[in-house]
């Protein structure tokens, strides 16, 4: 059922002290959470709630949590704990008084991020009108943009044959106790030590040894499988249980290191894919490739995100351009008049293909195009600071829908962060004039 709005006293309160008493109403948080639309953005996730059932918890409260997470690049757990004891984190999120205790659960955030889903653009949406808004993002820098892609990595370890086998005996064994599956054996204690010494063996690149110890894994691995599957056989639930971590096991214990097609690089996260970017440092990159656009141009308050999104399947740069496009007009209202991206680009199928330019394109390039086409390179620092300021650096988020929120809101808190950037420098000029006009009043004063 749809949340309850929240009506404010304006009044006092003998055993509990008033916010905006004890904050600087100037900081640039207040100012942030005065320009956000929080009417229009619960409206927009009024339709998300059934006609039934008990009323939900506050819009603003939990959009103000997950914004809080991204703008300061924190987790779940952490965002929660900051709320008891920053005045600023619960006047964002609409608290009159100040609290003491954190009035909800952490996992309500998972929750919401799932009945969220593709309506995540909308604070997208909103951070580009209030960067508008501010001054700090103008109109014509909608028109020309650049569009790059890059890899949003998930929180898994390097995918070894060694480390994969014991991810999956030990994911069954779980999977196993949990249900109430007696094993044979569990072998958790023999397989340790052989994924153990595999690494140890083609550290030294000692590979006879080093094979003989995934012969072992693998060996054992069956023995589970085979063993669950004659366990579980004619009982309907514990076999709709076991499908999938069972299919997980077999494809694991199939699959080579060299071998070409689909392979599985995870055990708890089989949307895991390996992207090649071409990297020196990093030839070889395990999550989901994502697509940026962002302005071409600097802004007066930076250079803001204007999409974000994940590219399940790993799917070729030049095929997803023409989505990609139709999507940032869509969010922005503004119609693209030139797009600038990487020779990764190459044979795409957008509506305008002579809007579109290449880096190292000759033909067609040439005065404000040619300039245009050199800040190119400026999406690289742009995602630089999404990895590193934010949370595109590892997703630690569950399955595809939760690589493709990590994607939108990291993009989301990059946007805000330049708001609060904007809104802290505005707030210093204004500062500063007033301080020089009361100093030649002074003088003038003291003149006379």
């Amino acid at each position: 059922m749809r949340p309850k709005k929240r009506e404010k006293t304006e009044s006092g309160d003998l055993f509990r002290a008033r916010l905006d008493q004890i904050i600087n109403m100037k900081h640039e948080l207040v100012q942030l959470a005065g320009r956000l639309d929080w009417d229009w953005l619960d409206r927009e996730i009024a339709p998300l709630y059934s006609e039934t059932g008990r009323p939900g918890i506050e819009t603003r409260f939990v959009l103000g949590l997950l914004l809080l997470k991204h703008i300061f690049a924190l987790s779940d757990e952490e965002v929660c704990e900051r709320w008891v004891h920053d005045p600023y984190f619960q006047y964002f999120t609409g608290e009159e008084f100040f609290q003491h205790a954190f009035p909800h659960e952490r996992s309500d955030l998972s929750h919401w991020r799932k009945r969220l889903g593709e309506k995540l653009d909308i604070l997208l949406a909103e951070s580009l009108r209030i960067a508008h808004a501010a001054g700090a993002l103008r109109t014509r820098e909608l028109k020309r943009v650049t569009v790059d892609t890059t890899v949003q990595p998930k929180a898994v370890t390097f995918p070894t044959d060694a480390k994969l086998l014991h991810a999956a005996i030990k994911g069954l064994n779980r999977l196993a106790k949990k249900h109430g599956v007696a094993l044979r054996q569990s072998y958790l204690r023999l397989a340790k030590r052989a994924a153990m010494m595999a690494g140890r063996y083609a550290h030294a690149k000692q590979f006879k040894r080093h094979h003989r110890q995934l012969r072992f894994l693998r060996t054992r691995l069956g023995r589970i499988v085979r063993d669950i599957r004659r366990k579980i056989k004619g009982n309907r639930e514990l076999e709709t249980a076991f499908a999938a971590p069972l299919s997980r096991a077999d494809q694991i214990r199939s699959q080579r290191q060299r071998q070409r097609g689909w392979k599985l690089y995870s055990f708890h996260a089989p949307e895991v894919e390996c992207i090649g970017k071409g990297k020196a440092q990093a030839p070889y990159e395990f999550g989901v490739k994502a697509s940026v656009v962002t302005t071409n141009a600097r802004a007066p308050g930076g250079q803001f995100v204007l999409h974000a999104k994940a590219l399940p399947g790993n799917p070729y740069d030049g095929h997803t351009l023409k989505a990609v496009i139709e999507d940032t007009e869509r969010l922005t209202g503004c119609p693209i008049e030139r797009a600038y991206a990487d020779k990764g680009y190459r044979g795409h199928d957008t509506t305008n293909p002579r809007r579109v330019f290449l880096s190292g394109q000759k033909r067609g390039v040439f005065g404000v195009i040619k300039r245009e086409l050199r800040r190119r390179s400026a999406i690289e620092a742009v995602i630089g600071h999404m990895k590193t300021d934010g949370q595109l650096g590892r997703c630690y988020l569950k399955g595809r829908t939760g690589d493709a929120a990590n994607v939108v809101l990291s993009a989301v808190g990059y946007n805000l962060r330049l708001v609060l950037k904007w809104l802290r420098l505005l707030l210093r000029l204004i500062v500063s004039a007033i301080l020089r006009a009361t100093a030649t009043q002074q003088m003038l004063k003291a003149a006379s």
